[in-house]
């Protein structure tokens, strides 16, 4: 299956739009662009049963964040620190930056 080209980056700051943690918003830690999710730093925590092993000594119950669609979360701008779409706009020296469709601001470091 072919990468997706995905709408948000690793480190940007996204609110989550839909599901049990909608309204919350984080800081994407990793992607997975050929199944099209993220994961989101403290967002979607799970439990995992896990059995002792040579790297986890004691076992038990382990807290991790699990995977998120992309198309549930939106990035947060930074000028306007609202949720927005973002378009593709390319500079005068031929570089392609994303801008915010909101506030026209380029989200972009």
């Amino acid at each position: 299956m072919a990468a997706k080209n995905l709408h948000v980056k690793k480190d940007d700051m996204v609110m989550i739009i839909a599901g049990k943690e909608k309204g919350k918003s984080g800081k994407v830690m990793r992607i997975f662009p050929d199944k099209g999710r993220l994961k989101v730093e403290g967002l979607n925590v799970v439990k995992r049963h896990t059995r002792p092993s040579r790297t986890n000594q004691d076992g038990g119950i382990v807290e991790k964040e699990a995977p998120l669609d992309a198309s549930n979360v939106q990035l947060l701008c930074g000028a306007c620190s609202k949720p927005t779409r973002t378009g593709i706009r390319v500079l005068e020296d031929g570089s392609k930056v994303r801008y915010c469709k909101k506030c026209n601001e380029i989200v972009d470091k």
